[in-house]
């Protein structure tokens, strides 16, 4: 790749299924970077390389690929299409200058396309569509127009004007220069007369674009009121102009698996995407300064260590290169699974760094010596939806289990590992079902750890309902000191939310002082379990009166005296289980609303009210009260009502009392699970 060539920068999104690899393949192909196309059935593409991607058939992480097409340097992001990797196409669009987002012809699910349209949006990205496997479209390409309109908040443009559809595809009409093409497969499309019947819907689709176009140009606007036609070169600079201000989302159309529509594609992309520095301009990026680079991903590589993907917005950057304290180890083009030496690279190039040991995802690093002068957007973690209890279904492997996660996280900062002291897990937090697996198939891949992963434990506690009194004496002689401690104490309720709660109302030193710390952390430790089997919380526990003895007492006899006064005094308040309740917020499309209402309804949960969703057009937002026992699966059930669309956030809000009847069956199976 020449180092002064023009660069085109793009990622390929959309949701799964729409075929990104498989176009990823198409590209590289008929630009001449490969011979043979790859399959994804075949499990021989140059994307979704991996094992857990091969297996599944679909993209479960990023594939970068870097080649050359006449006068341009392409780098190609391929990204995951599934709502659960949804992050790794997130933290990929921060550093490309175009996003390609491939969709099927199926109007009813342009919907799912909405929340990657409303993140583009967000980040200002220039942004085409390209409506993949037209020989399968059902639905007029105008009803496909319009479902797209519907999703986006930016003007669809039509940039092409299929001619057919389905089994009847022919091609298309270029609203350009108004010139018909009949698809070939596997070759450049042939230019034909535009048949009669479809003049006046290209007239139509044709006057929609220009005069789209003409809202942000006043010279064109002026040329439509005067009736003077545009030529062709004309609008091209204005949809080049439109297109990088990202202001319009041009359309366009093929079939990827038969390479066609996809040179047309190519060309779009060469003549109408904006320049790498046009990108760096728009986010704020001085040309002039020290090297400064993104990283938009990391790459564990089990045989030559860690790959940092980076974004180069300013300087060059090469092998020796020192930035935030890392000397760059080797500087690579990735090519799928291959690693190409690129040498020295300069600014809008993205590549590779080894040996970025302390680079994270998203992280801005530089050679300067004063602080970075730019903030670049950046993807942060998503909240956790999902979670599996995990451990090594080895006991040896527990050791290295830790180096592993660290290993792991690294790659995808969409997981999150929790240790839970008071439950005796370690959770495994992520996006969805799919997200946790291939997770927990990587670690057993690529780093020699196999783990099993179980539901959670749901964090019960329990508390009291009335006060009670109590007497603990512990008074043993085995040779020697004895041990002696005896007790009085009043077990109380708190509100809740206030914890535990210790008062000293002893007089005339029962109890002497230095013997007062041990009731308190006695009381403490015995109140990790209660006599429902869960921590007891929001009580209160008063030492009224005791006794000692003078040579046999001491900090071990009272506390295990406050424990047995505990064990006695605790089931006599009418104990009661706690629950987590969490207030959780549920973003949908309007169209869901109701049955999204039903569902957390049968979860047992308390409703709040729902209203529009800020800023997201045709979406509304829920707003509830959650038992976190029924929180596991809720992400795989809202998905499968809304067409993969749906999300939540959650907090903790407070603890609840649970229902007799089911706190009586939750008591029993943890019984059950106890002594199993």
């Amino acid at each position: 790749m020449g180092a002064s060539s023009p660069v085109r920068n793009l990622a390929l999104v959309g949701p799964n299924g729409s075929g990104k690899t498989t176009l990823l393949e198409s590209l590289l192909f008929v630009s001449g970077a490969t011979t043979r196309k790859g399959r994804v059935a075949d499990r021989n593409t140059v994307g979704d390389a991996s094992a857990e991607s091969r297996e599944r058939q679909m993209s479960t992480e990023l594939s970068v690929a870097s080649f050359r097409h006449g006068a341009y340097d392409f780098t190609v992001l391929d990204c995951p299409g599934s709502v659960e990797f949804a992050h790794e196409a997130r933290q990929a669009l921060v550093g490309v200058d175009l996003a390609v987002v491939v969709v099927e012809p199926v109007a009813e699910r342009m919907v799912a396309v909405a929340p990657l349209l409303q993140y583009l949006d967000q980040l200002a990205l220039p942004h085409l569509v390209f409506i993949n496997k037209m020989d399968r479209s059902e639905v007029p390409f105008r009803d496909l127009l319009q479902a797209l309109r519907d999703s986006s908040a930016r003007p669809v443009v039509p940039h092409q004007y299929a001619i057919g559809r389905g089994e009847s595809l022919v091609g298309y009409i270029d609203l350009v220069s108004e010139q018909a093409y009949a698809f070939r497969p596997g070759a450049p499309a042939d230019q034909i007369p535009l048949p009669a019947e479809y003049r006046e819907r290209e007239q139509v689709a044709r006057r929609e674009m220009l005069e789209t176009l003409a809202d942000f140009d006043d010279a064109l606007m002026e040329k439509l009121l005067e009736d003077i036609e545009p030529r062709p070169d004309e609008i091209v600079a204005d949809l080049r102009k439109s297109l990088g201000a990202d202001q319009v989302v041009p359309v366009l159309l093929g079939v990827a698996e038969q390479d066609m529509g996809v040179r047309r594609l190519l060309d779009a992309i060469e003549r109408e995407a904006p320049e790498p520095e046009e990108r760096a301009a728009a986010l704020g990026v001085d040309p002039d300064g020290p090297a400064l680079v993104q990283v938009l991903k990391n790459f564990q590589m089990p045989h030559t260590g860690k790959l940092s993907l980076v974004r180069v917005w300013r300087g060059t950057v090469k092998d020796g290169t020192v930035l935030d304290g890392m000397r760059v180890g080797g500087v690579y083009r990735l090519f799928g699974q291959q690693q190409q030496p690129a040498g020295e690279v300069g600014a809008g190039s993205i590549v590779a760094l080894a040996r970025m040991d302390n680079a994270r995802t998203g992280a801005v690093l530089s050679n300067g010596t004063g602080p970075v002068d730019v903030a670049l957007p950046t993807a942060p973690p998503p909240g956790a939806m999902f979670a599996f209890a995990v451990q090594a279904a080895n006991r040896n492997d527990e050791v290295k289990l830790s180096t592993a996660f660290a290993k792991l996280v690294d790659e995808d900062p969409a997981l999150r590992v929790e240790h839970d002291p008071a439950m005796h897990q370690t959770l495994l937090w992520g996006q969805g079902e799919i997200h946790l697996r291939v997770a927990m198939d990587r670690l057993k891949g690529k780093y020699n750890v196999e783990v099993a992963g179980t539901r959670p434990r749901t964090p019960y506690k329990e508390t009291i309902r009335r006060s009670g009194h109590a007497h603990g004496r512990h008074k043993k002689q085995s040779g020697g000191h004895g041990q002696f401690g005896d007790v009085k104490i009043e077990i109380h309720p708190q509100p809740r939310g206030t914890g535990f709660v210790f008062e000293n109302k002893v007089f005339g030193g029962s109890v002497p002082k230095q013997y007062i710390p041990a009731v308190e952390a006695g009381a403490r430790e015995h109140l990790r379990k209660g006599p429902l089997g869960f921590e007891v919380v929001d009580v209160g526990v008063t030492l009224l009166d005791g006794q000692y003895h003078s040579v046999d007492s001491s900090e071990m006899a009272f506390k295990t005296a406050v424990g047995l006064a505990l064990k006695e005094g605790l089931p006599q308040c009418h104990p009661v289980l706690l629950e987590p309740i969490l207030a959780v917020t549920v973003s949908v499309p309007s169209e869901f609303t109701a049955k999204a209402l039903t569902l957390l309804t049968q979860r047992r949960g308390q409703i709040l009210g729902y209203e529009a969703k800020a800023g997201w057009p045709g979406w509304d937002e829920i707003n509830t009260h959650l038992p976190q026992a029924e929180l596991h699966d809720l992400i795989v059930a809202l998905r499968s009502l809304s067409q993969g669309t749906g999300f939540f956030a959650w907090t903790f809000d407070h603890l609840q009392e649970v229902p007799d009847a089911l706190a009586a069956t939750i008591v029993e199976h943890n019984r059950e699970q106890a002594s199993a």
